[in-house]
């Protein structure tokens, strides 16, 4: 065959091979550095993208657990409410185990009429169905009925109250002494620690001065433009916007204490002397469950709104779960969050709200006020205004919302008003949409100016990490003294520009729109894999080698990935090169070296047989010249 033929054969070989490989890459602010480490880039103003990983039951560090039956119910004719309701009140009483649990009430499969509230009220308490499908036969089915009290909620976990975490212990109280806590930060001085010790419950309290409002551009409300409701719509005013953080003291030394979770927005001394005061926990219930029901509300249909409007509150509540349970025909909400913190709602369905589609109603996953560390996980909302939205305002922060699907939104999932912080959606997905006739805005981390009642900006220090809004709009903007961020995501429109924005502020950091491949898939399971590994983040300023990326060589995903015993690791050389190829260990630590010799330009791929390694997270590292790569590779036997 002659030479120029087979050239032309081999680079269409190549050619083709590329062209079935997914490509892999990584964000210029959050990458994975030589040692394997997740690193944070921040900007001039010092904003970064915070750790998410806290959010959910326990932070994340325990699975949920599987509690025991203490008592079985099963449907009675008529009303249903006392009967659950005196059975969950006995299980109260019962002493706690070990782990802090008093047992589950089990409801048989079977239609539960319900005409009233039922309350969970003490900890360590779970109510658990037989499952949520449609079949009383092998389901468990609560069926509100009637509207008394008028737009009840159904089931209410936790004490009850919108307390927002205010109750002192008295003489606790001392002022924040550093400068700066920036976001993503956890240590900060204090004036005087000695009232405190490890694992206190403190509240960080970053008061609405003047001089932060003014900073902030008093909420950026656009009260004085036309559209505007005069009276109504006005800039944010003093006092009026805290905002607070729920923490626990990790660890103490001298006036210097560490806090479990991050701040998600940065406490500057000169604009607001922030301060810190132990939490009475008055009132807040923890440990509590709802496990596989099916809740549905009797309503005329339509824009009926004489019935039950939540199907689940989640109110004064701490370290408490909600898991495989659907909810139909709510006029707000399937589940709300207030005075709650760490908590995981996974695997759950919010359906088909029944109201009329106006404000204050369907919001189908909604963290409201003093919602923190929430995790919503492969959850799905169908027919509503703001499927996943934070309507909590300041003292809303660290919620994610991870795997999460989205059909027929009237409009977007959204941080709402002003100022909730810490907002990831993470893996975001519109399977439809939008509505023909109306706003293709599917998912918003931006300013809504004089919306509603001066919502201005909606959040700070949020991320849209690889989320696809289908033929929508993405709409990202950047707060003063903030940051939001969007990327790897697919869209229309991923955008900060007016039009398609409502109000025209600075774009927020937009990277990789529409472009597949975004390492790692999930910035919440990255940095919650790293975390629980003991990994530590590395934050700088700028990464000295950012000019130096590769350009004359590609490191692809392995595959499969996660793998067990052996995975395939292909890269492309666009010229012959020294190549490097070694496989790590979280710690840095070189375990086994896979390629040491020159490569001839095309496509590689060696296979990396793991037999012998346990089970865990490893990284590949390749290097050419002074050029480094490192892909994630999880080993599970």
């Amino acid at each position: 065959m002659p030479e120029n033929i087979k050239s032309f054969l081999t680079l269409l070989c190549l050619i083709f091979c590329l062209s079935s490989i997914s490509y892999s890459w990584e964000s210029k602010i959050v990458y994975y550095n030589e040692q394997g480490k997740l690193t944070y880039i921040s900007d001039a103003e010092s904003n970064r993208i915070p750790d998410f990983s806290y959010a959910g039951y326990q932070n994340g560090e325990k699975p949920i657990p599987e509690v025991s039956v203490v008592k079985t119910l099963s449907p009675v004719q008529g009303d249903n409410t006392a009967s659950i309701q005196n059975a969950l009140f006995e299980i109260g009483l019962r002493p706690k185990d070990e782990n802090g649990f008093r047992g589950a009430l089990l409801l048989t499969a079977g239609k539960y009429e319900i005409r009233g509230t039922i309350k969970i009220g003490a900890d360590g308490v779970v109510l658990r169905g037989a499952g949520d499908g449609d079949d009383p036969g092998t389901n468990t089915i609560l069926m509100a009925t009637g509207n008394s009290p008028s737009q009840r909620t159904v089931v209410i976990a936790g004490g009850g109250g919108t307390t927002k975490w205010s109750a002192k212990i008295s003489g606790t109280t001392t002022n924040i002494t550093s400068d700066s806590v920036l976001v993503g930060s956890q240590t900060f001085e204090v004036e005087n620690a000695s009232p405190y010790k490890v694992s206190d419950n403190i509240i960080i309290f970053h008061p609405c001065t003047e001089a932060w409002l003014m900073s902030i551009d008093y909420g950026g409300t656009f009260w004085n433009i036309s559209g505007a409701e005069v009276g109504v719509d006005l800039p944010w005013s003093e006092g009026s916007l805290p905002i607070v953080f729920n923490r626990y003291i990790k660890a103490i030394q001298g006036n210097t204490i560490t806090i479990d979770a991050s701040v998600f927005n940065h406490l500057i001394r000169e604009l607001s002397q922030c301060y810190i005061y132990k939490y009475s926990r008055s009132g807040i219930r923890t440990q509590i469950g709802i496990e596989n029901l099916r809740i549905d509300i009797q309503t005329k249909g339509g824009t009926d709104e004489n019935h039950a409007w939540n199907a689940i509150d989640l109110f004064q509540i701490e370290d408490a779960w909600v898991r495989n349970c659907t909810m139909l025909h709510f006029g707000q909400s399937g589940v709300r969050t207030n005075t709650a913190t760490r908590i995981t709602v996974e695997n759950c369905r919010a359906l088909d709200p029944v109201s009329i589609v106006d404000g204050e109603r369907r919001y189908n996953f909604n963290v409201y006020n003093a919602s923190q560390l929430v995790l919503f996980k492969n959850c799905h909302a169908t027919n509503g205004r703001h499927h996943y939205v934070s309507n909590g305002a300041s003292r809303t922060s660290g919620c994610v919302f991870l795997d999460c699907t989205s059909s027929g939104a009237y409009t977007s999932s959204e941080g709402h008003r002003q100022w909730s912080q810490g907002l990831l959606y993470d893996n975001h997905l519109e399977l439809d949409g939008p509505r023909p006739g109306l706003n293709p805005r599917l998912l918003g981390l931006y300013n809504r100016g004089h919306y509603g009642t001066s919502h201005g900006w909606t959040l700070a220090h949020s991320v849209a990490w690889n989320c696809n809004v289908a033929a929508g709009d993405l709409i990202v903007q950047k707060p003063p003294t903030a940051q939001n961020y969007a990327i790897g995501c697919s869209g229309k429109n991923v955008t900060g520009k007016k039009p398609p924005a409502p109000f025209d502020v600075t774009e927020g950091y937009i990277e990789g729109t529409n472009q597949t491949g975004l390492s790692p898939r999930s910035l919440y399971e990255a940095q919650l894999a790293e975390r629980l590994a003991n990994g530590v983040g590395v934050e700088i300023t700028r990464p000295t080698f950012l000019s130096e990326l590769p350009r004359e060589f590609e490191l692809y995903q392995n595959y499969p990935n996660p793998f067990n015993a052996s995975t395939k690791i292909k890269f492309l050389l666009k010229i012959q090169a020294a190549v490097e190829l070694s496989i790590f260990d979280l710690q840095g630590k070189e375990l086994t070296k896979l390629v040491a010799e020159i490569k001839n330009p095309g496509l590689h791929e060696i296979v990396w047989d793991a037999t012998g390694f346990t089970s865990g997270t490893y990284f590949v590292r390749m290097k050419v010249g002074k050029s480094i790569v490192n892909k994630r590779l999880i080993l599970l036997k």
